[in-house]
């Protein structure tokens, strides 16, 4: 989350444009060591300061402590008029439910990373799913099959602009690791709980660990040393997959320091991934921000087709898969080769996910 905070932030400003970031949805953090919400922000607020502060944004954010109703960081008035004079308010993951204040600005973007929820609440016309739906002016979204034939989300009525995750090239394009690293890698969560979603009587869970079970062969087959940084430390998805072969890690350090991210991802000899159920069977067209980080640090990909195969090339670079057996036949392709298929991977993302071309189409977009 941190990486794409700094992915736009950084990125719109380089286009000109002032840019803040302003965090005042009142709701409680999530403490990765607690595995839950917690009313004290204290250890959350200084990793971000921090974070904000090194890349130049250390006076140019605002938080509301839902614990005390405090602005810290920027004060409230400030906060206020940022919102009040801004020419555009980007509510980047959705993460924030626009109150009064929000509505009022002259033009509040929904910028969706995680796609499915949404439409499909908006479709059964529940309450809230049309409130958010009124409450912002433009829509933007990661699913970038939506509204094709194939695709199982419904559009709705309003307008979406689709696009992809942005990244920072020249900050992730860093030598650090041998030439030709030994692990594919990936980061992320084996288990999410809370989004599932309902179409046509057809149950799709927003999660990966259905996907992960089903390619648990890969890394003895492919013969490619394998390392999983998850949430998962015990019990059976654990133990079988270090029984198939795979290093499994834990992922919380990783979380708590994005530098250590971006190290991790470009000393990688690439990615092995799968996506949540709910974006491949979709066929949504969903593509990963940190899979994006990965081919901008130059490091080749295997993932997990949700749609995207439609409007990315694969086959160098990236490959994508619909089995375990594609899987493999994919790493082995990538290691015949990799210098080849490690180049491609960094042209890929210079190509189609470079900030620097993805938020000016947005910006233009907007009208600004």
């Amino acid at each position: 989350m941190m990486w794409q905070l700094l992915h736009h932030l950084i990125g719109f400003q380089r286009l000109g444009f002032d840019t803040y970031y302003l965090e005042d949805h009142w709701a409680y953090v999530y403490d990765p060591l607690k595995k839950s919400l917690v009313p004290d922000s204290a250890a959350n607020l200084k990793l971000v300061a921090a974070a904000l502060e090194r890349y130049g944004f250390g006076d140019r954010w605002g938080f509301l402590d839902p614990a005390s109703g405090e602005y810290l960081g920027m004060s409230r008035a400030q906060c206020r008029a940022l919102l009040r004079d801004a020419d555009c308010v980007v509510n980047l993951c959705v993460a924030t439910k626009p109150r009064e204040e929000h509505r009022s600005c002259r033009l509040l973007v929904y910028l969706e990373t995680d796609p499915g929820r949404f439409q499909v609440n908006l479709a059964r016309g529940e309450p809230q799913a049309i409130e958010a739906a009124r409450a912002h002016h433009m829509f933007f979204t990661y699913a970038y099959n939506l509204g094709a034939p194939d695709c199982l989300l419904p559009a709705g009525p309003m307008r979406w602009h689709r696009t992809r995750p942005p990244v920072l090239l020249d900050i992730w394009h860093q030598d650090v690791g041998p030439a030709e690293p030994k692990l594919f890698t990936t980061v992320g969560t084996w288990t999410n709980q809370g989004n599932d979603i309902e179409i046509n009587g057809e149950k799709y869970l927003w999660s990966k660990h259905l996907n992960f079970r089903q390619v648990l062969e890969v890394a003895r087959d492919s013969g490619q040393g394998i390392e999983l940084t998850t949430n998962i430390d015990c019990g059976p998805d654990y133990e079988h997959a270090l029984a198939a072969g795979f290093m499994v890690r834990p992922a919380v350090p990783m979380s708590l320091d994005f530098e250590q991210y971006r190290e991790y991802i470009s000393s990688s000899r690439g990615e092995f991934t799968v996506s949540k159920d709910s974006y491949v069977r979709t066929r949504s067209g969903w593509f990963s921000d940190r899979t994006a980080a990965y081919l901008a640090a130059g490091r080749p990909v295997v993932t997990q087709f949700t749609g995207f195969e439609k409007y990315l090339p694969t086959g160098l670079g990236l490959l994508g898969f619909n089995d375990a057996a594609e899987a493999v036949d994919a790493i082995k392709r990538i290691n015949a080769d990799y210098s080849r298929h490690a180049k491609a991977a960094r042209e890929l993302a210079q190509e189609y996910f470079d900030a620097a071309k993805l938020l000016e189409e947005m910006a233009k977009a907007m009208g600004l």
